[in-house]
């Protein structure tokens, strides 16, 4: 049977079917400049320094003559511009900036980064794209269907922001003093226009984000590693999609082989009904480091973010109401144990009310109130109990839990056990961190092996022979 473009379609709606059935939570977006200017018209990284040359009349040569002099080092052209228009502003250009720019507490930079702010705050989705109104309106219908997890982007524009209403935006280096990690958010890592000193824009900025870049990773590492992650609006060898996956390799020691999580969509205008792209791409991250993605090919993304969204699992949650209830939880207390019915008479329960822990226990209940001590207990992702076995990703380690309920009908990732904890990281059911212990490593390295293994569930030992 011939293959062509319909096929190629059917076969990555399922395998994405799959992985989000896997997950169970909805994928991250990793939204880039193409992603405004298919929604918006708005500028790629070139063609905003061209719009700043244009605007400043201290820059007198052609954008053209930069970028051959600085051998198209956009930071380094973005430093040249920033002195330029300082230089502009505190002379003929005054009239052009706010009066209480010309400060000595105000950066010199803050004179460009306004006019950025100023240029990409005419942008608005929907504006011009590669293809009339209606279809990028049903591509933006299936893509706010998609409810992501969260949205990260590099984006300084505020294009994203009314497509998500209910998101709550965080920007450049407020992401490292958030106490947690809730769902709903869109983590603006290079700035937003709101905030215009906040913009990541020449070699200074860029100095300064590497320096904090290991903290940001770490910060959104569960993330990369947990859910599925789509980068929307790069080219597959953009710098801030090889950022991630060198992050991934040094965290996780991602091997050559495909990582099954992450994905990459390209747009592609010359696609046929007889074409099949590519389904993964293989991408240098470093010396000697290559890791593999899966690559979507697309000249209309409706069918991808459809995809996407199949689940709907957050259709009808409010991401504000979850946010407002994680920031007022000063306890992490689990509700997926088995109930009870209590009798209590008065006076127990206004002392239980009175000393605090005791009420979480009244009910059946217990609070983490050692950290610490779970950490311990259970430090490994899945990602790493597939490394203690020799595997690259974390889904050959999920085979083997799959095959133990198959075998026995325990699955161990439905309770918290000897083997696995899940903490909730927010209210809905995907928001979760699922952690491992050791003995999950003897267990599934038994059954890797082909070993005799038994089972600690509940109070009943299961034997496998």
């Amino acid at each position: 049977m011939p293959m062509d473009y319909e096929q190629y379609q059917a076969e990555v709606t399922a395998d994405i079917a799959d992985v989000l059935a896997a997950a169970k939570c909805q994928p991250i977006l990793f939204v880039g400049s193409g992603f405004s200017k298919r929604y918006a018209d708005g500028p790629n990284w070139e063609e905003l320094l061209r719009q700043l040359a244009e605007a400043c009349p201290q820059i007198d040569k052609d954008f053209a003559y930069y970028k051959q002099l600085y051998d198209g080092d956009f930071k380094k052209i973005g430093s040249i511009f920033t002195d330029l228009y300082r230089e502009w502003a505190w002379g003929n250009g005054r009239s052009e900036f706010p009066a209480e720019y010309f400060d000595a507490k105000f950066p010199g930079e803050v004179f460009i980064k306004h006019k950025i702010a100023e240029l990409l705050g005419r942008l608005s989705p929907i504006g011009k794209g590669a293809y009339g109104p209606a279809e990028l309106e049903a591509e933006i219908t299936a893509l706010k269907n998609v409810r992501p997890h969260a949205i990260i982007t590099t984006n300084y524009d505020q294009v994203i922001e009314p497509l998500f209403a209910d998101y709550e935006t965080v920007i450049g280096q407020q992401i490292m003093r958030l106490g947690y990690l809730a769902i709903g958010e869109i983590f603006k890592i290079h700035g937003c226009l709101s905030e215009p000193l906040s913009l990541i824009f020449n070699e200074a900025d860029y100095r300064k984000f590497e320096t904090d870049h290991k903290y940001l990773s770490a910060k959104l590492l569960t993330y990369f590693i947990e859910h599925p992650l789509v980068f929307v609006g790069y080219r597959a060898d953009d710098p801030n999609i090889k950022d991630v996956l060198a992050d991934v390799h040094h965290m996780v020691g991602a091997g050559p082989g495909l990582i099954p999580n992450i994905y990459v969509l390209e747009w592609d205008p010359t696609l046929t009904a007889a074409s099949y792209p590519a389904r993964d791409k293989v991408l240098s991250v470093g010396h000697d480091v290559n890791i593999r993605i899966k690559s979507i090919s697309a000249s209309s993304f409706e069918w991808v973010f459809k995809a996407l969204g199949a689940q709907g699992e957050l259709e009808k949650v409010n991401t504000k109401l979850l946010r407002s209830l994680m920031a007022r939880s000063v306890e992490l207390v689990r509700s997926d144990i088995p109930k009870k019915h209590v009798e209590i008479d008065f006076k127990t329960l206004e002392h239980a009310v009175n000393t605090g822990e005791n009420f979480a226990k009244l009910f059946g209940v217990t609070t983490l109130s050692d950290p610490s001590q779970v950490n311990l207990n259970y430090k490994y992702t899945l990602t790493q109990v597939a490394n203690e076995l020799g595997y690259d990703y974390w889904n050959r380690a999920n085979d083997l839990i799959t095959k133990i309920k198959a075998e026995t009908g325990f699955d161990l990732k439905a309770s918290d056990n000897a083997y696995h904890i899940k903490m909730r990281t927010g209210m809905a059911e995907g928001s979760v961190t699922n952690k491992y212990s050791e003995a999950c490593v003897d267990l599934l390295r038994a059954v890797k092996d082909g070993k005799k293994y038994s089972l600690q569930k509940q109070d009943v030992e299961v034997i496998k022979s």
